[in-house]
């Protein structure tokens, strides 16, 4: 009999899905990483919510764990590299709490403009100072979104029917996507400069760490008003603090915190009278935990009896023993596209992928899927996986074109990527050498020989003798080590490209350095997380 654990509480519509397909399903909440460790063993599956922290503990515990679903969007409470490593299946729910989170994002932006909770605190006290709790209308004023997935999305369409004018700040928005959304795509340094309202709407990733931090927050009107529904740690706290006192920002109304305490005691913000707190209700309506449950529930289901996976994170629904074979491709395009959405600052209209040789000869589709994965999940809000990837580049406006050739080149093996964002066309080529390991073989007109991991810088700078040992030399000054290099030159131009891999993430004020030093034209720092 097939064995369902459910770690957390569910609605029971969802539950009753899983019982009419005959599973046996148990109910057990509050287990502790130990106890949920020895528990886990002879189910097939296990369903969390947010409550549940599944780690690597807890996935080689178990013997018979082939799906671990999770009823939300977040899969940062699962270790997905040790479940892919144990061939378990990481699937979640992204789309059942979308109108859920944001409608209560939108709730923040109504009580922060008006000084809703406070006001009503106060009278709840005995008092009625309504001079106090002077607020500003929304209809005229610049609303800055930044990302626009499906919940930024939902957020605008509230917003547009306010009167507000909408900057929105997304790499991949295209200008096809901003015109039918009714929104103005602007780079982050014009939505901070412009907005009055600054609302987030994406993933805490390396790349959004900090994103609003005290240089952005320097770069703002005086009087901003900040709405973090996404996720704490995009906002730097400390910085708020800071400038919640210097009445540079008016307000500021938050359902995350970066502490992970619950309460956030040790949050500088949380307490502020400045501040509307509220303790991550982004997806708390009964609406959405039903939808949530059913979607997760069916997907779990589908998955334990054979029926193919949807919303699968870490594995491509294809025949068993295929995945094997084409995994090291899968990697290295994931990590081709991952490198040039960093690098590219346009939003892309078109993506061109070509395959060369004996990987045009298998079914390249879940390769191409993982191009675009890689291209999206550095940016995106919402979980990329192989179901929803190619749903979401078209969404957007981007049209994706693969070509296939069997033509002989140096390589037994090539992706080759084309990005066009109409004004200027990027490129990058992969292969795999030998023992499977990918590298990058060209960027843009510079044929190289990189490995596609960890922290990499991208620098352009003159053919001249000295340019690269004086780049290390000032490395080596701040502690950076190198641990690869790979150079390509234009004799023609006397330009060329110097990519390197380094032990650890170099600081913003370092690449600053770089950038003035003498025939280094420009430096970009990847990180490439696959």
């Amino acid at each position: 009999m097939i064995k369902v654990l459910i770690s957390d509480p569910l609605s029971q519509e969802g539950i009753e899905i899983l019982k009419d397909c005959k599973f046996k399903v148990d109910e057990v909440f509050k287990l502790s990483e130990n106890e949920l460790a020895k528990k886990i063993k002879g189910y097939d599956a296990l369903i969390i919510r947010s409550g549940t922290t599944v780690t690597k503990k807890i996935i080689e515990a178990s013997n018979k764990l082939k799906v671990i679903g999770r009823a939300g969007v977040g899969l940062d409470n699962v270790d997905i590299a040790a479940a892919s490593k144990k061939g378990i299946v990481v699937m979640n729910a992204p789309a059942g709490n979308t109108l859920s989170t944001a409608e209560h994002a939108f709730s923040l932006m109504l009580s922060l403009s008006r000084n809703i909770p406070q006001a009503n605190q106060s009278v709840k006290q005995g008092k009625w100072d309504r001079k106090k709790f002077m607020g500003v209308e929304l209809y005229g004023k610049t609303l800055g979104i930044i990302g626009m997935g499906r919940i930024g999305a939902e957020f605008s369409k509230r917003a547009l029917s306010f009167g507000m004018k909408i900057l929105a700040f997304d790499p991949l928005l295209s200008d096809e996507r901003a015109k039918a959304l009714k929104v103005e795509a602007v780079n982050f340094e014009k939505l901070l400069k412009n907005s009055d309202f600054i609302t987030i709407h994406t993933p805490l990733t390396k790349e959004t760490k900090h994103l609003i931090d005290e240089k952005a927050f320097k770069k703002m009107k005086k009087g901003v008003r900040i709405i973090n529904a996404a996720r704490g740690g995009i906002v730097d706290e400390e910085a708020l603090a800071e400038n919640l006192k210097t009445g540079k920002v008016a307000g500021a109304a938050l359902d995350v915190f970066e502490t992970k305490a619950k309460p956030p005691i040790d949050s500088p913000v949380a307490a502020s009278d400045k501040v509307v707190a509220t303790p991550h209700l982004g997806a708390s309506t009964a609406e959405a935990q039903v939808s949530v449950a059913i979607d997760m529930t069916k997907a779990v289901s589908d998955a334990l009896l054979g029926k193919g996976y949807r919303n699968a994170a870490n594995v491509p629904a294809m025949e068993e023993g295929t995945l094997e074979i084409i995994k090291p491709y899968i990697n290295l395009a994931e990590r081709l596209g991952s490198i040039q959405t960093q690098l590219i600052e346009d939003p892309i209209k078109a993506i061109t992928v070509k395959y060369t040789g004996e990987v045009a000869e298998m079914d390249v589709a879940v390769v191409t899927l993982a191009l675009i994965r890689g291209i999206f999940n550095p940016i995106l809000e919402e979980e990329i996986n192989y179901v929803n990837a190619l749903f979401i580049a078209k969404e957007r406006g981007i049209k994706i074109t693969e070509k296939k050739t069997s033509q002989i080149t140096d390589f037994a093996n090539l992706i080759s990527v084309e990005f066009d964002t109409g004004r200027k066309k990027h490129f990058i080529m992969g292969t795999l050498f030998a023992n499977k390991e990918p590298r990058i073989v060209k960027m843009d007109k510079y044929y190289v020989e990189a490995i596609p991991d960890g922290y990499m810088l991208v620098v352009s700078n003159n053919d001249l003798p000295g340019v690269v040992g004086n780049l290390g030399m000032q490395l080596g000054k701040h502690g950076i080590n190198i641990a690869e290099m790979s150079f390509g030159r234009d004799k023609k131009t006397g330009q060329a490209i110097s990519l390197l891999n380094v032990d650890s993430e170099v600081p913003d004020s370092v690449i600053k350095k770089l950038k003035k030093t003498k025939d280094i034209n420009d430096v970009k720092q990847v990180c490439v997380t696959v």
